[in-house]
């Protein structure tokens, strides 16, 4: 394994996926990309990576919008009215980071609802869907950040899904990371993403892209979607240059995020040898390790900047919690020098 493009300082950078650097590829294709008004006649790059990920997740119709946070903004205002209730897993990405969107924007009340590891109670779903007075949206995430980067199992989505097809709800799937989700899973992204109405995926974590995300659906719910972007000042105008980095990644990023996941995994081996109590091997699926420090005599914090002194940058999440995600830029070295930093710190 070896880190591409990574800091010049020597900082081993695990706090987020979204430190990752573009290639050179990436910013080879960003000088020469044919450009045009995308608010206007539209722009020829944007429309490519547009074609491109509505093939590679299944759905008729993709848009290129600047943040998974907009992303899922506007599938809540294209699929639900304002005051109605969207139903989620409590730990979800969207009701915890991204809730000012779901209240404040989009007017939708917060339903969270109890689940495992990032998968909702289906029997806590129902009943919460059945005593609603106006049930608006159910939305899945995968992987599930707050779970440790957890893979959502297909026949769990399935159910889901077909749940919200018999109440008539539609389902939107926060896939910040979905393609690491089908690495994990072994599955085309398609397979996951056809277990919901619409599916946001990020191109700016994993797969390296400096910006952007994409809102994928139907054709109606991407043209109600294009004119929310809009209202929500989303227009990029010639937003190709940017896009034609989001087309590298989808071409050439994809196959590499097992690596990613296999660093994940050794630094989890590793912590749990120092102290089981840090981390549990078998619940890294993807990128995300998340690190339980409530046994030590040091919280999260004091963790996170003892770490900091040997060049390790990591989250503290919570008081008791620290968030690791490995990506391109972490290659064996960086992953020798973080165990060595948590050996030092627990002695």
């Amino acid at each position: 394994m070896t880190a591409q493009d990574s800091r010049s300082d020597g900082i081993v950078d695990l706090r987020s996926d979204t430190v990752t650097l573009p290639t050179a590829a990436m910013l080879e294709r960003m000088q020469r990309a044919p450009l045009g008004d995308d608010g206007r006649e539209g722009d020829p790059t944007v429309r490519e990576l547009e074609a491109r990920g509505a093939a590679l997740t299944g759905k008729e119709a993709t848009l290129f919008v600047p943040s998974g946070t907009m992303g899922n903004l506007l599938a809540m205002l294209a699929h639900a009215e304002r005051g109605a209730d969207v139903f989620a897993d409590g730990g979800a990405h969207l009701l915890n980071s991204e809730l000012g969107s779901v209240v404040t924007i989009a007017g939708l009340v917060a339903k969270p609802i109890p689940g495992h590891r990032g998968a909702m109670d289906e029997t806590a779903l129902a009943d919460a869907i059945r005593s609603s007075e106006r049930p608006g949206l159910i939305a899945m995430e995968t992987t599930h950040n707050g779970a440790g980067g957890a893979v959502l199992a297909l026949a769990h989505m399935t159910r889901i899904h077909a749940l919200g097809q018999a109440r008539g709800i539609p389902v939107h799937l926060d896939g910040a990371r979905l393609f690491n989700a089908s690495v994990a899973l072994g599955v085309p992204a398609a397979h996951i993403a056809a277990h919901a109405d619409s599916v946001m995926v990020c191109l700016s974590k994993g797969l390296s892209a400096p910006v952007g995300s994409l809102l994928c659906g139907s054709n109606d719910f991407i043209t109600r979607a294009r004119a929310l972007r809009k209202l929500v000042g989303g227009t990029m105008r010639q937003s190709g240059i940017v896009a034609a980095a989001g087309l590298v990644a989808l071409e050439t990023m994809i196959d590499r995020l097992s690596e990613d996941h296999a660093a994940a995994k050794r630094l989890a081996a590793a912590l749990s040898w120092l102290d089981p109590a840090l981390a549990d091997p078998d619940h890294v699926q993807t990128n995300i390790l998340r690190v339980d420090v409530s046994a030590s005599a040091r919280d999260a914090a004091a963790w996170a900047e003892g770490v900091k002194q040997h060049g390790i940058l990591v989250q503290a999440s919570g008081p008791s919690q620290l968030r690791l995600v490995t990506h391109r830029h972490i290659g064996d070295s960086a992953v020798d020098r973080t165990i060595a930093a948590f050996a030092a710190l627990g002695r």
